[in-house]
Parts: structure tokens; C-alpha cells; sequence
């Protein structure tokens, strides 16, 4: 396609604009530790609760393990040199937790000197390092004290969160504390589905706190050891639909749903309180036994900016799903469903909705002003096949144009939208998925480690050029 010629979309033949991005937008990719690493015990790392989970019988799809990952604790400078070559700008990746504390307490230098490296190899290649602390591989020693649902692991992650900004603080400028909170709270101990595979919902409304007075703790090591750089979350964040609008049962459902998904964390993170519905709804379940006295204050000290997961929207009716019957994540509103709209799915099942992306910038940006937001993971998986010519992941390439377009639409509309993060960087280990699902721009081939960039990976490295999407 020419330089200046207008996009035309795949699927709808609608002609589309060039999409010009403003200077200074931060384009990048993301991976999590566990997901990439492998080397599960190189170096002095410690066991966590995700090498446990993947032990478990059943847990994990295939009996798949965090070993080989992506090799990436290995192949650290390749895979730089690779971005570099794709043009990326920024790199986000987190720090497993148990290669620095090992068993939750002990400092493993050995563990830090990977960032380290990481970190300088990084800056060589131009592209700035957004590191996140927790991404969900707590040390399996403190899982066996109680976990995210004992208050002693936010004294933990404070040590953790030290030691980290002690070694890499002088060079990274933008760190977020945890990556997506409602997953290793509701997901790993309400619904069972992600370590630790825990069915306590008590215990996952506990875990969500705790994290986001850890997020306070972490940000606070964060002003200690670099004053100047900008702190913040990144939450999976979700436009929430009532399937009828007309049916009290759906407009309710939606209401539980989008207190618990989105308004549990963002409320007290920018506004300083609970909202007085979700308090309602948790009563039976603790939250007010867990929050003390200036939790709450904590929290809310102060967010630079806020990371923005999004894959999909939710559709939610009050009709329970008959065919269920697995422990739900969804605490006070077991009974909840999420029917189908017949719209395009990924690998993952996951409706297709780039508009849900608009949108819930656009209403991010209206309740919390003055907030820079990133969009810090958006991504598909599509089954891929690699031939002599490459992978041509065309959907996933049509994905990434259709949710950037819908970045770029919520600009237009005066959204402090300040980067986007593709997920995943590297096919990897998809969590209880194991290696059946891919979301890479980047292929790997597990067995020999190869990589081999996708057409989504050139079209994206294209966009990254120019500043524009055409």
C-alpha cells in the first residue's frame, strides 16, 4: 500500500483515513516473567505458586509447565536485538518475584543481575524499559502463610518492591506496581482457575485488597528510590453491557459485574473509598473486616498513570448459565452469564469488539480527568501456521489495525491516550492455557526456540515508523 493511500478494511471493505498518532507516543510490547522466562530454577530462583499450580493434575492444559517458556532468561540479548529491529520503543516485562526474594524474604543478587542486564540492554538499543513488579508468580513460601488473603504479604511485597528499585531505580522511569489484580484475586482464589486454585471467596475479596494496599507500598519505594519517575497499575478493564437492557435481571447483573471488575480497584485507586454498592454486595463476603483504619488513604496517594488491559467488552444477563456449575470468579454474583452476540471470536474464544475499546477510554477518561492513560496490553490469539514464506496471521493483523484505529478514535475525542503495548511480544505460556494458545507477534517454535516475526509483527513495526496508521 502506498504512502498517503487511505486503509481499507478486510473484512468490510469501509475506507478508512490515515490514523496519525501524536509525537512522542509510546509504542511497545509486553510479556509477563513466567509466561517468558523458562529457567524456572537457574540462578538461585525460588518455587512460586505458578510452578505449584502447573504440578497440580488437570490444572494446567497439556500438563503444560513454565518450562521452556520462551527461553527468554537465555536468550535476553536476541530477544532485544529484535526489537530493536521491529522498532519497538518501549519494552514492558515484569520482575518474577521469586528470582529476587527467594521464599519471599531472601535477597538472591543473582536473580537482580538478570534486570540488570536486562534493564542496560534495554537502554543500548534505544528502547525504554516499563518494568512491572507482580504479575501474578508470588513466592510459593508465602502462599503457604496465607497468601495474597494474609495482610503479612504486603509487608513482603514492600521488602520485594526495595529491593527492586533499589538496583534498577537510577535508570527505568515508568514502573506499575501489578498487572491486573482482579485476575490473581478473583481467578486465583474465588474461581480455582489460576494459581494458587483456591476456591475461597472470602479469601479472593481479602487477596484484591491487600494488592492494592501493596500497590500503595510499591508505589511509595517507587517515590523513594526514583522521585522523578511516574508510578502506576495496569487493571483489565471492561465496558459492561446488560444483554437486555429492558430486564432488570441483566441491568443488575451488569452492575455486580462492573463493581467488581472494574469499580473495586479503580474507585478507592482514584477516588479514595469503596463505591457504596460493591460494600453492599461483599458485606457477606469480609471486605470491611479486611480494610482498616487508612488503607484506603494509602491507596490513594497518588497514581501517575493507569495501564489499560483490554481484549474484550462483557455482555452480562442475569440468567444463569446452566451449564456451568465450576466455582465462579465473580463473588456475589455466582449466578451471572455472559451470552454470545454471534460477532468473530479469537482462539481464546473471546468476542471481537475494537469499538469496547473506544469506549472505555473515552469513559475512563471523562470519570478520572487529568489521568494519562496507556493502553498496556490488547492482543489476540489465532491458531498459526508457519510456512516457507513466514506466518501469515491475517486476523490477528486485522486485529491490531482495528483496536489501534479504535486508539486512535478515542484521541479524536480528547482521551489523554499516551501509548499502546502490544500482547504478547513472543508466543509464550499462556497461563491454565498452557502453550495451546499464541498471541505473539512473534512466533516461537518451543521445541528449538526459533523465532520468526509475524505479518502482524511487519504491520505493526510499519505503524511504529511512520506514527501512522494507514
Amino acid at each position: 500500500m502506498r504512502q498517503g493511500e487511505r486503509g481499507r478494511t478486510a473484512s468490510t471493505g469501509e475506507v478508512n483515513p490515515p490514523a496519525l498518532f501524536p509525537d512522542g507516543f509510546v509504542w511497545g510490547a509486553a510479556t509477563a516473567s513466567f509466561q517468558v522466562e523458562g529457567s524456572t530454577t537457574a540462578d538461585g530462583r525460588g518455587r512460586s505458586i505458578w510452578d505449584t499450580f502447573c504440578a497440580r493434575p488437570g490444572a494446567v492444559a497439556g500438563g503444560d509447565t513454565g518450562e521452556p517458556a520462551a527461553d527468554h532468561y537465555r536468550r535476553m540479548s536476541d530477544d532485544v536485538r529484535m526489537m530493536a529491529e521491529l522498532g519497538l520503543r518501549a519494552y514492558r516485562f515484569s520482575v518474577a518475584w521469586p528470582r529476587v526474594r527467594a521464599g519471599g524474604r531472601v535477597v538472591n543478587e543473582a536473580g537482580l543481575d538478570f534486570y540488570d542486564r536486562l534493564v542496560d540492554e534495554l537502554l543500548r538499543h534505544g528502547i525504554a524499559p516499563w518494568p512491572t513488579l507482580y504479575h501474578w508468580d508470588l513466592p510459593q513460601e508465602l502462599e503457604d502463610r496465607g497468601g495474597w488473603a494474609n495482610r503479612d504479604t504486603v509487608h513482603r511485597f514492600a521488602e520485594y518492591a526495595d529491593s527492586v528499585l533499589g538496583r534498577l531505580g537510577d535508570r527505568v522511569w515508568n514502573w506499575t506496581t501489578f498487572n491486573e489484580p482482579w485476575c490473581a484475586a478473583f481467578l486465583g482464589y474465588a474461581a480455582g482457575v489460576h494459581a494458587p486454585g483456591r476456591t475461597e471467596p472470602r479469601a479472593a475479596v481479602a487477596a484484591g485488597h491487600h494488592m492494592l494496599l501493596a500497590h500503595g507500598q510499591g508505589r511509595a519505594a517507587i517515590r523513594e528510590h526514583a522521585p522523578r519517575a511516574a508510578a502506576g497499575i495496569t487493571l483489565n478493564l471492561f465496558p459492561v453491557r446488560a444483554n437486555d437492557p429492558e430486564d432488570e435481571a441483566d441491568v443488575e447483573a451488569a452492575r455486580r459485574v462492573d463493581a467488581l471488575q472494574n469499580r473495586f480497584f479503580l474507585e478507592p485507586l482514584l477516588r479514595g473509598a469503596y463505591p457504596p454498592d460493591l460494600v453492599a454486595d461483599l458485606e457477606p463476603f469480609g471486605l470491611d473486616e479486611v480494610v482498616e483504619d487508612g488503607d484506603v488513604a494509602r491507596i490513594s496517594a497518588g497514581t501517575d498513570l493507569l495501564g489499560v488491559n483490554y481484549y474484550h467488552d462483557h455482555n452480562v444477563s442475569g440468567r444463569p448459565d446452566e451449564g456451568s456449575g465450576r466455582p465462579s470468579p465473580w463473588v456475589g454474583a455466582e449466578h451471572v452469564s455472559f451470552p454470545g452476540r454471534g460477532l468473530p471470536r479469537t482462539d481464546m474464544g473471546w468476542e471481537v469488539v475494537p469499538e469496547g475499546l473506544t469506549e472505555l477510554l473515552v469513559e475512563l477518561h471523562r470519570r478520572y480527568p487529568g489521568l494519562p492513560l496507556y493502553v498496556t496490553e490488547n492482543g489476540a490469539a489465532y491458531p498459526d501456521v508457519v510456512t516457507d514464506s513466514g506466518v501469515d496471521d491475517v486476523e490477528r493483523t486485522e486485529f491490531l489495525e482495528s483496536h489501534l484505529r479504535a486508539a486512535h478514535r478515542a484521541l479524536e475525542q480528547g482521551v489523554d491516550l499516551r501509548g499502546y503495548f502490544y500482547w504478547s511480544l513472543l508466543d509464550n505460556f499462556e497461563w491454565a492455557e498452557g502453550y495451546a494458545k499464541r498471541f505473539g507477534l512473534v512466533h516461537v517454535d518451543y521445541g528449538t526456540q526459533r523465532r520468526t516475526p509475524k505479518r502482524s509483527a511487519y504491520r505493526y513495526a510499519r505503524v511504529i515508523s511512520e506514527n501512522v496508521l494507514r
